[in-house]
């Protein structure tokens, strides 16, 4: 929402397509993506971006605000209380430098043990370095790690971390990874080891 409104306000229109595909992104590439799409890439300096990026950030934080734990995806409370109750450590590799905001308006963030910082990160999704630095900062193997994510760069940064995948979304769009299923509904805490114990048998045979 917060992508399309800016674009509009600069006489882009993207669709939600177009939208879907910014997923795990960071800021600036995606402003760079938006105006490449809209032709208008050469059309405004370094410093114009910056300032387009921070509307748009103003326009997120108005969002988060407003949202509650009733905002939390079918599926996702359950999934982490399960993977808790484990003992599995949990991790949050997002490149939205507003992360811990939305964990707690959530009010799920004492649920993760690390939450990785994008902005030390040298190169963002679909590179690993991401999920690299949750793993370390987990003191877990990355090829020991299961990532979920929604976007196609972002299976594409957990393929390239050695780690098992999951995709939860569009099949078309998330192909690479391990395991895709509909819906963060369908993310069931039992079918996951399932299908990541297949992998690791896989690997070793």
């Amino acid at each position: 929402m917060a992508w399309k409104k800016l674009a509009h306000k600069i006489g882009i229109n993207i669709d939600t397509k177009f939208n879907e595909s910014l997923k795990g992104i960071s800021r600036m590439e995606s402003l760079d993506r938006i105006l490449e799409f809209g032709n208008k890439k050469d059309l405004f300096s370094k410093e114009e971006k910056l300032k387009m990026s921070e509307e748009k950030n103003n326009y997120y934080i108005a969002l988060i605000n407003d949202i509650t734990s009733s905002d939390i995806l079918p599926g996702i409370e359950s999934l982490l209380i399960d993977v808790k109750s484990n003992n599995i450590k949990i991790g949050l590799s997002s490149a939205s430098k507003n992360a811990i905001n939305v964990l707690n308006h959530l009010g799920i963030s004492d649920k993760f043990d690390f939450i990785a910082n994008a902005a030390k990160c040298k190169n963002n999704k679909p590179h690993p370095d991401i999920f690299l630095m949750s793993a370390k900062g987990l003191n877990v193997n990355p090829k020991n790690c299961i990532g979920i994510e929604d976007a196609s760069a972002g299976i594409d940064a957990i393929n390239s971390a050695n780690m098992f995948s999951v995709g939860v979304g569009n099949y078309e769009n998330l192909k690479k990874a391990n395991l895709v299923v509909d819906s963060t509904n369908q993310l069931k805490f039992e079918y996951i080891q399932e299908k990541y114990n297949e992998y690791m048998v896989r690997r070793i045979i």
